[in-house]
């Protein structure tokens, strides 16, 4: 045996005796803000497809399921149990009982999933700032967990300090979230202050705190210059004039040369109803075998691993993978 076939073997070993592991597959739990570079909330559908267009089906399992740890259990059930679950999963998703899946009720059920693993991230993330497990969240827990200092110590930081910019955006979020305003946050609180994108009494925090950074001239607007800062420096012309059009034919809705209001809020807070829609389009453009736009119960079982996945779906990401390990050596 070469050494080449030696490495290849064992790699399938590993493959085959991990399906209990998932070394080559998970579920990530983000629980911090995502940004991306020009300063937008990261869309929850962020991690769908990697910027080559490659799939990840992850965020398809995630949109039924609701629960990152529930898709991750998934990967590892056989298909017959993976099924059978998911049969289950139909019948309350099929809202008028004709044992038939249409738009609008996948739809409701993705937005449902949404809603659900934001809860689950912020449980997490509670979990760790919830020093004393009380079931509420201090200010100074909060300090303490995500910037590891003290609040007899802020003021020690220069104000130059990127910390202390965050922390000064932090304790606004905070304020806004605590709705009975006695300084702490119980676990409904922090779902809004951990994802104040998806929560409507957020948003004019947002719209403001997004004017005090890129609103460089103060009058209550963004310019494309605002809009593009720093990072025109660092982009490629091509990629510039990328953000130019996307500046004037999409985010400047009436096209006045500049960005405010709702137009900002536009920009920087994703739809999840925009989402759901194009997932909505994902999965009836892989099931819907017999294109009359609806799915049945049986397509949908047809394709579970387009919905769920299964330990058969997971072994065969991992053979992928090896196989294109191999491809290269």
């Amino acid at each position: 045996m070469t050494f080449l076939r030696f490495i290849v073997f064992t790699l399938l070993f590993i493959v085959q005796d991990s399906t209990h592991a998932g070394i080559l597959h998970s579920h990530t739990n983000e629980i911090n803000k995502e940004r991306e570079s020009d300063g937008a909330y990261s869309p929850r559908d962020h991690g769908h497809f990697s910027d080559s267009g490659e799939h990840f089906s992850e965020f398809d399992h995630e949109a039924i399921l609701g629960s990152h740890k529930d898709a991750e259990e998934y990967d590892h059930l056989p298909p017959e149990e993976a099924q059978r679950r998911l049969e289950i999963l139909l019948k309350k998703m099929d809202l008028n009982g004709d044992r038939q899946i249409d738009r609008k009720e996948l739809k409701a059920w993705i937005i449902r999933s949404f809603k659900m693993l934001s809860e689950e991230e912020a449980k997490e993330r509670m979990e760790d700032a919830d020093e004393d497990s009380n079931g509420i969240v201090t200010w100074k827990e909060y300090l303490s967990d995500t910037y590891g200092i003290e609040e007899e110590f802020k003021d020690t930081l220069n104000f130059e300090d990127d910390n202390l910019h965050l922390i000064e955006d932090d304790k606004a979020m905070w304020k806004a979230a605590d709705t009975n305003g006695d300084g702490q946050l119980d676990s409904q609180e922090w779902v809004s202050f951990s994802h104040p994108e998806e929560h409507p009494n957020m948003l004019p925090l947002i719209l403001e705190q997004t004017l005090k950074e890129k609103d460089k001239d103060g009058d209550g607007s963004i310019s494309f210059q605002e809009y593009i800062g720093d990072r025109g420096v660092e982009l490629e012309k091509d990629a510039l004039t990328a953000e130019k059009i996307k500046f004037q034919d999409v985010l400047d809705k009436n096209h006045d040369g500049k960005l405010d209001g709702n137009e900002i809020l536009s920009w920087v807070v994703p739809s999840n109803e925009e989402i759901a829609d194009e997932e909505v389009d994902h999965l009836f453009g892989h099931s819907d075998d017999n294109h009359d736009d609806i799915l049945s119960f049986q397509e949908v079982l047809d394709h579970h691993e387009t919905f769920v996945g299964s330990e058969a779906t997971d072994y065969g990401d991992h053979l992928h993978n090896i196989h294109h390990f191999t491809d290269e050596l």
